[in-house]
């Protein structure tokens, strides 16, 4: 793989659904607990660097949820916990960062992101968070399509199983952007 080169001055970091309700739930291939440990540690390199911080969280409600039909959803045996959206201690937003709240998988459609990365003339976006092929998938997805370049933190996210990791890493975000590790993330910043 080539060198990974980003410019400080145009790439942000985009952390999707670190929240106490999702991260607490079991993940593949990489616990909860590795992924919130290096996405805790991109998001202090970022803020150590002035690179800007984007924190995105669900902040739906049973009255704003999306209700489509489908074969399969995800199951609650009750109302989500009042702390549910709150982002977990580890990556707590500073003033510097950015919140975004969102109703939907994906960080871009009925927020205003897209806006905020192109006010502070970030052409370049670095993903992670959970889950990687539903919340993460979908951000990339419209970042692709937006014209962003993406680099995707493989070991600072997860999903339900590998396999739904894996697919999403091998066949969808190789042809978007590039792959790599939180290290080397660190290492192309500094």
């Amino acid at each position: 793989m080539p060198e990974l080169d980003m410019n400080k001055k145009t790439t942000a970091l985009v952390v999707i659904d670190l929240q106490k309700g999702i991260a607490a739930q079991p993940t593949q291939p990489h616990p909860s607990s590795v992924v919130i440990k290096n996405a805790a540690r991109l998001v202090t390199a970022f803020r150590k660097n002035t690179m800007p911080v984007f924190l995105v969280h669900v902040v739906s409600t049973p009255e704003t949820m999306i209700r489509v039909k489908s074969d399969a959803s995800f199951s609650r045996t009750g109302p989500m916990p009042p702390d549910w959206s709150e982002f977990i201690s580890e990556i707590a937003p500073v003033p510097t960062d950015v919140v975004i709240g969102k109703k939907q998988w994906g960080a871009f459609y009925g927020t205003d992101l897209e806006l905020q990365l192109r006010r502070r003339g970030m052409d370049t976006i670095v993903l992670c968070g959970i889950a990687t092929d539903f919340g993460v998938e979908s951000t990339a997805r419209f970042a692709y399509e937006y014209g962003f370049q993406q680099v995707f933190a493989e070991d600072a996210m997860a999903s339900m199983s590998a396999e739904q990791h894996h697919a999403a890493i091998n066949f969808i975000f190789k042809r978007m952007g590039r792959v790599r590790t939180t290290d080397e993330i660190l290492a192309a910043i500094g």
